[in-house]
């Protein structure tokens, strides 16, 4: 089998982002997004989703963060669903529970092809280095978007805002592992045929 390997390019007046992506990879990733907390969180996605991820950002910083922070979620979901093309004898599902210390997490996904996004992350900081922290949350939301699936994630516990955006990104991580992961199946796992 072909490795599920993805190549975005996303150029827009706000921003030039470039993604490449491999789902069966080892976790290493090489991210610049001119955000280095939004580096971290997205670090922390590929790492512990196994994913290799190369991602590179130029956006229009000195306006705001919104835009880098969106655009690099929607580049990075683009290359999912297309690593993932007819998503053929995948999993489909994957839940995670994730603690950070007195954080816990948890995310569930489907790949189901229909999007939606449910993050309630409750962080009180305005920000967390230099993120906005309602970015984080559309961070993910666009991810979910742009990727096809359907997407839950909830803070269980926690006071550390760090602690809680990073717990998050870590359940959404291990979710994805599990929902991308193949099964040795031939067929689409769904009752309509298709995803």
């Amino acid at each position: 089998m072909s490795p599920r390997r993805a190549e975005v390019v996303r150029k827009t007046a706000e921003t030039e982002v470039k993604a490449t992506l491999v789902l069966d990879g080892g976790g290493t990733a090489n991210i610049a997004t001119g955000l280095r907390f939004l580096d971290h969180m997205l670090g922390t996605l590929a790492r512990h989703g196994w994913f290799d991820l190369d991602l590179a950002c130029t956006g229009d910083l000195d306006i705001d963060d919104h835009h880098s922070a969106e655009d690099c979620a929607l580049a990075l979901g683009q290359a999912i669903d297309r690593a993932l093309g007819d998503r053929r004898g995948i999993a489909r599902f994957g839940y995670a529970y994730a603690p950070l210390d007195e954080a816990l997490a948890r995310a569930v996904i489907d790949l189901s092809g229909r999007p939606f996004a449910r993050v309630a992350l409750g962080l009180r900081r305005e920000r967390l280095g230099d993120i906005a922290c309602e970015n984080l949350t559309h961070a993910l939301q666009s991810l979910a978007i742009a990727a096809r699936m359907t997407l839950h994630v909830d803070l269980l516990e926690g006071e550390n805002d760090h602690h809680r955006a990073e717990a998050a990104f870590k359940a959404v991580a291990l979710a994805l592992r599990q929902a991308v992961a193949l099964t040795g199946q031939t067929g689409v796992p769904s009752t309509k045929g298709t995803l």
